[in-house]
Parts: structure tokens; sequence; C-alpha cells
């Protein structure tokens, strides 16, 4: 039976994913920290669509977690992450080093459990979730955004090894979505995070899902979005990082 890992499934895009993979017939085992979340997206995916589900409440950054997880999903659903907002010198260091935790080294981590099963099988599809901010440097977000843009760097240098394999690797790259990563950044009142801006997260899910399908590399969700990063990718360096930090400036509601 097709097994899919997804972390950070508790809410937001992880949730969304799960419920995606198990409608195609996917068993589920679903990670992260909040538990009662988890417990309540299993009892959904059990109702709706019979799939078995495993429930793995854990952080992602604690020591030997990563080895402790299964490693022969068939699909891989990087998920986990956060953000932090505001100047570099003022933020939390050790949050700071947590995102770095857990956005890199738990994603790289786990892919390098999960990949060598997939490729002695000769097939398995990962998804690691990137951001439009993988693009551009990132002034009031800046390890967010640099860790943004290791994930998209790494899936895209993937991708390349393994073609031929019967594995892909995607790199989803969302822009604002309505889900709690705002919040939780400290970012709710910035330009760029007005919830009313925000996509709807269930159609960011399965614009993922029908990317990885098909094996895309990456996957910039949105028609004003993927106009943005050609903008930008044609703009001068100094003109996009004062543009960036220009629209991330906090405003009133």
């Amino acid at each position: 039976m097709a097994t899919a890992l997804v972390t950070g499934a508790s809410g937001g895009i992880g949730r969304e994913l799960s419920l995606i993979l198990a409608r195609e017939g996917y068993d589920i085992i679903a990670v992260a920290r909040r538990a009662e979340e988890l417990e309540a997206l299993a009892s959904e995916i059990r109702e709706r669509y019979g799939r078995d589900v495993t429930v793995i409440p854990c952080d992602l950054t604690a020591p030997g977690v990563i080895s402790s997880l299964p490693e022969d999903a068939d699909v891989l659903i990087n998920n986990a992450g956060f953000g932090d907002y505001g100047p570099f010198v003022e933020c939390d260091a050790d949050k700071q080093v947590r995102m770095i935790e857990l956005n890199v080294r738990a994603l790289t981590e786990l892919t390098r459990r999960i990949l060598p099963g997939m490729v002695a099988r000769g097939k398995g599809k990962i998804m690691n979730v990137a951001s439009v901010a993988a693009f551009e440097p990132g002034p009031l977000m800046s390890v967010y955004y640099a860790t943004k843009a290791y994930v998209l760097s790494f899936s895209e240098a993937l991708q390349e090894e393994l073609r031929g394999t019967g594995v892909t690797v995607t790199a989803l790259c969302p822009g604002p979505t309505n889900t709690g990563f705002a919040k939780t950044a400290n970012a709710d009142g910035a330009n760029l995070f007005k919830e009313a801006a925000g996509a709807d997260v269930r159609k960011v899910a399965e614009y993922g899902y029908r990317c990885m399908s098909r094996g895309k590399t990456v996957a910039v969700c949105g028609i004003v979005f993927k106009i943005s990063v050609l903008f930008i990718r044609a703009l001068p360096r100094a003109v996009v990082r004062r543009l960036i930090h220009g629209i991330q400036a906090r405003t009133s509601k």
C-alpha cells in the first residue's frame, strides 16, 4: 500500500496535502508537534477516505527524532517550517537558530533518510515546501528567506541528480497563504502578510499536488507570483532588496 509521510501535518498546507493524498489513495504518516490537531486530522481521513493514518507527535529538531521516523514512504512532503519577522539584530537569537534547524537541517536529514529507499525501489516523490521568498533576499525576515533559498536550491539540485531514477523532487513555492504562518512569525501586521491578501490554502495544496504528480521541479503558485519572480530576476539585486524591504514594512491593520 502506498504511503505518504507529511511533516507539519497539523495545519495549513501540510494538513490539506494530507487530505488530498488520502483522497488519492495514500495511507498517511502525519508528523507535527500538535498531537490534538493530528488526531483530529487522522479521524477526518479515516472517516472520509478510509485510509490508515499513523500519527507521530514530535519536534523534528529534537536529537534522534528524524532517525526514529519510518523510512519507507512512497511520498515525502517536507512542509514543516516557520518564520520570524523583524530586524535580524532585534530578533530572538534562539528562535533564528531553531528556524534553521527545522527549515533546513530537519528537511535535509529526513530527505536523506527516506530517499535511498525510493531510489532502490525505482520510484518516489518528494515535495519540499519552499516559498516565493526563495527567489530574493528578505530584509525583516532575513533568516527565513535564506532558509527557503536553501530549500529551492537543494530541491533543484536533487532533481537533477535523480534524473532517470524514477524519483522526482518538487519545490512548491507559494506566496502568502491563509494559514497560521504570519501569526507564528509575528508578521501579521506587515503588508506582505495581511490576511486579505493570502491565497486559499486548499488551492495551494491542490496545485502543489498536481505539480508533484507531474514531476515538476519548481512550482510557483499563482500567476501574479510567476510574473513577480520573472520581474525580480530581471532587476539589479540592490533594487530587489530595497523593494522587498519596503513591501515587508509593518503598517497598521
